[in-house]
């Protein structure tokens, strides 16, 4: 319940809580540091036991989904790892693995890869889609690092004692294929929309269709409206483009059909 609280307190819009009016909330926050660059050089355990580097993560080309959670955790990271598979569910255009990757850190140092490796499956399999293993991973990690990371991507969150529980706000991150932070996500729901744009954007076109990298043109991410949304100057000037193009076409062949028919009078 006390996770319940946070994340309704914190998915709508983060910028807008006073942590310094309840001490229960006081170390919970997201900083956002957009265009930030991972420490790639970290080191964690994956589900199968191996140490790897974040570099290994990102390979120039895909851009990756990151979630930092734990993985006894009671509610909120079940609700957020829920919503990211919804979210790869709805995705029939992008496919994880090929177009882009899943990455989750477990926050709780004491976590070990056996839960890590239970977790990938059940994800894996729970998203519905032709994925392998190797196109979501869970890692573990020690506390120095797995501060580090945080700190990197602007996550707060602390240990209750009381409750033996991690208090965190509800967050992922779209990280390019070079490790840089490219957009914040947060909730516990993630619209198909704001992940396949955000996912376009991350790449760099790099991926997606040319009509949804000109769909991208059309959008802009509006943090007030936590997701994107429409920008009209951008569709305006994008119609006028178009407009254009028929015009021209429609004169070309106009153009066209009148030499021809000159032709054929000069022949006759």
């Amino acid at each position: 319940m006390f996770a319940l609280l946070l994340q309704l307190g914190i998915s709508t819009s983060y910028a807008q809580l006073n942590m310094k009016d309840d001490p229960a909330l006081r170390d919970i926050d997201v900083v956002e540091n957009l265009g930030g660059k991972l420490p790639l050089e970290l080191t964690f355990t994956d589900e199968n036991g191996n140490v790897v580097a974040l570099a290994e993560f990102f390979d120039g080309r895909r851009p990756v989904v990151l979630a930092l959670a734990y993985y006894e955790c009671p509610m909120l990271c079940t609700l957020v790892l829920n919503g990211i598979v919804d979210g790869v569910r709805s995705m029939d255009k992008l496919s994880p693995g090929e177009d882009y990757r899943l990455l989750t850190v477990s926050i709780d140092p004491e976590e070990t890869a056996e839960l890590a490796s239970n977790k990938q499956k059940t994800y894996v399999s729970e998203t519905q889609k032709e994925m392998s293993a190797e196109d979501w991973h869970f890692l573990v990690g020690a506390e120095a690092n797995i501060r580090a990371l945080a700190d990197s991507l602007g996550f707060n969150y602390y240990y209750d004692e009381e409750r033996d529980e991690y208090a965190h706000p509800a967050v992922i991150y779209l990280l390019t294929p070079e490790g840089e932070i490219s957009r914040y996500l947060y909730g516990i729901q993630f619209k198909e929309q704001d992940l396949r744009l955000g996912l376009l954007e991350a790449s760099r076109g790099n991926i997606g269709s040319t009509l949804e990298r000109v769909l991208l043109y059309c959008y802009h991410y509006d943090p007030d409206a936590n997701g994107y949304t429409v920008l009209a100057g951008n569709v305006m000037q994008l119609g006028g483009v178009v407009t254009l193009g028929l015009l021209s076409l429609f004169l070309g062949v106009m153009w066209i059909r009148d030499r021809r028919r000159k032709s054929q009078f000069d022949e006759s």
